[in-house]
């Protein structure tokens, strides 16, 4: 397999690693780091190659995944947990700090926009917001999406097709994932879990065009 480490893809002029002002620039690679059959997730590399974030999940076909879904950091410290809000017409799903979800308010809350058209893209609620903090639109199962602020709607990150080179394109279970400075890694890689989420449940292609 080609190497999937950062450092050869371009998404547009100017990605670099989040130093000195850029954006940072994550490769998400669609695969548990976990090497047991029948497990699922994600593991994604910062520019220098160094796993920052994983997501471990054993219950691939467990559609409401009551446990939840928890996004690590490198080591598997815990940074959120991602639950499926059950009876939900919107497919929506509800992100808490940390582990232990049994108590606490929801950092956020994310959803479809319409529960018919699958290519009307999600929208984010932040803690007590009565209107969309984040957008995101594109084409998430082609691995073409931006995420923008609800209100100005500039874009704070991007999910794009990973070239290994000038002219071999990567398959879809690695990509890369653009954050720009001043944008919580954290949070917007766990918008892309959910999305993948929302992309399995859905039999349409979600936000798709």
């Amino acid at each position: 397999m080609s190497r999937i480490h950062p450092h050869e893809n371009k998404c547009h002029d100017g990605d670099h690693v989040g130093e000195n002002g850029g954006p940072a620039v994550l490769t998400v690679w669609k695969k548990s780091s976990m090497a047991f059959q029948g497990t699922d997730g994600f593991t994604v590399y910062d520019g220098e190659g160094k796993l920052v974030f994983r997501v471990d999940n054993y219950s691939r076909k467990n559609r409401w995944l009551t446990g939840g879904l928890v996004l690590m950091d490198g080591v598997g410290k815990p940074l959120m947990t991602l639950k499926p809000q059950t009876l939900s017409m919107h497919d929506r799903w509800n992100g808490f700090e940390g582990e232990d979800c049994s108590k606490r308010t929801p950092a956020f809350s994310m959803r479809k926009r319409s529960m018919v058209h699958s290519k009307d893209g999600t929208e984010v609620f932040m803690t007590c917001s009565s209107s969309p903090d984040f957008l995101i639109e594109g084409c998430f199962q082609k691995r073409c999406c931006k995420v923008m602020w609800g209100q100005s709607r500039e874009v704070v990150a991007e999910i794009c097709r990973k070239k290994a080179n000038a002219s071999v394109t990567l398959s879809d279970d690695v990509f890369s994932l653009v954050v720009q400075p001043g944008c919580d890694r954290k949070l917007v890689m766990a918008f892309v879990v959910v999305m993948d989420r929302i992309c399995r449940k859905s039999f349409t292609p979600f936000m798709c065009s």
